[in-house]
Formats: structure tokens, C-alpha cells, sequence
């Protein structure tokens, strides 16, 4: 670990999509969002759907979508392994609120609560990406 520096990997299913050494990279954790410097307290935490921050300075250099998964957090490490995972800057808008829309149908139509529960999912991931690229273009 590089002095003040945490090493900040990002993992899905398909490939690494992040390894390197940040100042500072902000979790949505399923308990609320958390930040991670150097010497950081042992942490597991579930990953819920919306953005990983990752800081150089005091400038954000990177936004990545996420949905699903856990994040382990060690004093020099915070390693996230992701269900979905993408670069906001990546996240189709149209597609998105295409998705949105068919999720939303498909719950109120479901025949099973499994299916409900399946199409909410898709649903509550669908409305994550299009509010992180809300916020991406405040920022």
C-alpha cells in the first residue's frame, strides 16, 4: 500500500473492472453509502444498486455503477465483488427507462411472488442507473 493510499478493487462477474490505489472510494453499502481511506476498520457489508466513488485528492476520478454483491473492507484493501457493474458514463439512458418501463409491467402482472419480486428487482437496478446518471450530470 502506497503511504495514505488504499488499494480499491472492483470485481464482476465478467471481468476487473478496477485495480489500483486511491485516496478515498465511497461503497453504497445496504446500510447506507460508506468511505474507505488508508487504515479503515474491518468491514463486510452487502453492496447495494448505486455508484462506487472513487477519489484522487479530493477529485473524483471515477463513477461506477454497481448492483448487488459485498465489499470487504481491510486497513489496506476494500475489495468489491459486484453482481452488475459498469462505468457510469457506459449506462444507456434510453435502455434504462426502456427496462424501467418493462419491469414495472411485468411486476404488476407477475402470477408468482417470485416473479414480482424478480421484476421489482430489475425494476428498483433499472431506476439506480438512470438516478446515478442524473446525478453524474449535476456533477
Amino acid at each position: 500500500m502506497a503511504d495514505g493510499k488504499v488499494e480499491f478493487e472492483l470485481v464482476s462477474p465478467e471481468r476487473l473492472l478496477a485495480s489500483q490505489s486511491v485516496d478515498m472510494v465511497v461503497v453504497p453499502g445496504g446500510d447506507g453509502d460508506f468511505g474507505v481511506l488508508a487504515g479503515h476498520a474491518p468491514l463486510l457489508s452487502t453492496v447495494r444498486a448505486g455508484v462506487i466513488t472513487v477519489y484522487e485528492a479530493k477529485v473524483i476520478t471515477d463513477r461506477i455503477f454497481v448492483a448487488g454483491g459485498f465489499a470487504e473492507v481491510t486497513r489496506e484493501r476494500c475489495t468489491v465483488l459486484a453482481e452488475v457493474a459498469m462505468p457510469v458514463s457506459d449506462i444507456d439512458t434510453a435502455k434504462a427507462e426502456q427496462d424501467l418501463r418493462e419491469a414495472r409491467d411485468d411486476a404488476a402482472g407477475a402470477a408468482t411472488d417470485s416473479d414480482r419480486d424478480a421484476a421489482t428487482r430489475r425494476a428498483d437496478i433499472a431506476q439506480a442507473k438512470l438516478d446515478a446518471v442524473r446525478r453524474a450530470a449535476v456533477h
